[in-house]
């Protein structure tokens, strides 16, 4: 019995036998063939929490942020910890519900010619062909909670546009002596957690975004991964893929 235990574990597989065939498969594989995580708040409709749902996450409750790749899920109280790479200010033009496709109609970037809309009874920017635009905030992270950093993207409209203002109003105003004086660090330098708050109006309850400063990056190595990660999506190397949410609640979303 011995001798045979010791027989399989000499002929397992070790990790330097992996690390000799590095990257062997993935030679074709491109940057827009992988998808690039959406960090979500789950709310009480989220199908994720939904049991009778096909895409129910088992232990996924209202209020906790779920990674919508993996699956992972993080409890909202606690927050989750990102390192902040790049922004993004983006238009996006959606079919209502039971219309849509499920992926955008078009995506307006900052600066692109954005047409006219009017505001209608339920708070939408509608569009002359019917269609209506979300104004997004796109947040590109490194998330450092975990066993090992990973890109993501968090996505914040409507009544979360103020939370993304808060944020980008701490990253602005961060000053670091230097030789030369005082100047403004990269934003992939200092460590954010985000929690999730339950949220209030005359409109309903939803669960939203919290954000607060951790500190400084220690780590090189994921101060190194969030320059690259920044570099590509400025470069447009990094592609956000967009899809329809679940229905919401009757809130200002």
């Amino acid at each position: 019995m011995n001798q045979v235990a010791k027989k399989e574990k000499a002929g397992a597989l070790t990790p330097s036998l992996f690390e000799a065939d590095a990257n062997a498969g993935s030679q074709n594989i491109a940057q827009e063939d992988l998808a690039l995580p959406f960090l979500k708040v789950l709310g009480q409709l989220s199908p994720e929490v939904n049991k009778k749902n096909s895409k129910y996450v088992q232990g996924a409750e209202p209020g906790m942020i779920i990674n919508t790749v993996t699956n992972e899920l993080y409890d909202g109280e606690k927050g989750i910890n990102v390192v902040p790479v790049f922004y993004k200010r983006q238009y996006i033009e959606w079919q209502d519900r039971g219309e849509s496709s499920g992926a955008p109609v078009q995506i307006y970037e900052a600066g692109d010619d954005i047409p006219q809309t009017t505001r209608d009874k339920s708070n939408k920017d509608r569009l002359p062909n019917g269609n209506y635009l979300e104004n997004t905030a796109s947040h590109f992270v490194i998330v450092v909670s975990g066993n090992a950093p990973s890109t993501a993207l968090i996505s914040m409209k409507a009544t979360q546009l103020k939370i993304s203002r808060k944020w980008n109003s701490m990253m602005m105003g961060l000053r670091l002596q230097g030789k030369n004086g005082l100047f403004t660090p990269p934003t992939y330098s200092h460590i954010y957690n985000l929690k999730t708050i339950q949220m209030t109006n005359d409109k309903g309850t939803w669960y939203g975004w919290d954000v607060k400063k951790v500190g400084p990056v220690a780590d090189k190595g994921v101060y190194d991964q969030a320059k690259l990660f920044s570099t590509k999506v400025g470069k447009g190397e990094v592609k956000a893929k967009h899809g329809s949410e679940e229905p919401k609640p009757v809130t200002p979303f």
